[in-house]
């Protein structure tokens, strides 16, 4: 498990620090900053607690469970950020957009956490074809 949550966590970082590289291209910085912190890495890394939960909704179509991610995702989001804000004072992110929800989530997101679901899944699947740290 714990080879899982490592793998999880270093996937999660490089997404992110691609997604915020190509934002900063979309705003006209050729440098391509990405960027993200330390505290997604075990943000991103507890997905491994969501496989049996994969496992149990897999036969399901897929806008039903791109639906079950996203709302999963955004309740992890909201959750983590209100604890990391609560008890040490830290906003790792902090939505300012007309669709950000206490500035810890933003509707705005919506598809980008459909998709990341999604992309769990595959990823998922990939790891325990290849016998990759099995559970």
């Amino acid at each position: 498990m714990l080879k899982r949550l490592l793998l999880y966590g270093l996937i999660g970082w490089c997404l992110e620090i691609m997604w915020t590289g190509l934002e900063s291209l979309v705003q006209g910085d050729l440098r391509l900053l990405g960027f993200t912190n330390l505290w997604m890495f075990f943000i991103y890394g507890s997905a491994v607690f969501f496989e049996p939960l994969h496992d149990l909704i897999s036969n399901w179509r897929w806008p039903l469970r791109g639906l079950f991610w996203l709302t999963l995702i955004w309740g992890i989001e909201y959750l983590s950020g209100l604890i990391l804000v609560s008890i040490l004072g830290v906003y790792p992110w902090h939505y300012t957009d007309p669709l950000a929800v206490s500035g810890l989530i933003t509707l705005r997101f919506a598809p980008v956490w459909f998709v990341g679901g999604l992309l769990f899944e595959r990823i998922h699947r990939v790891l325990d074809t290849m016998e990759i740290a099995k559970y």
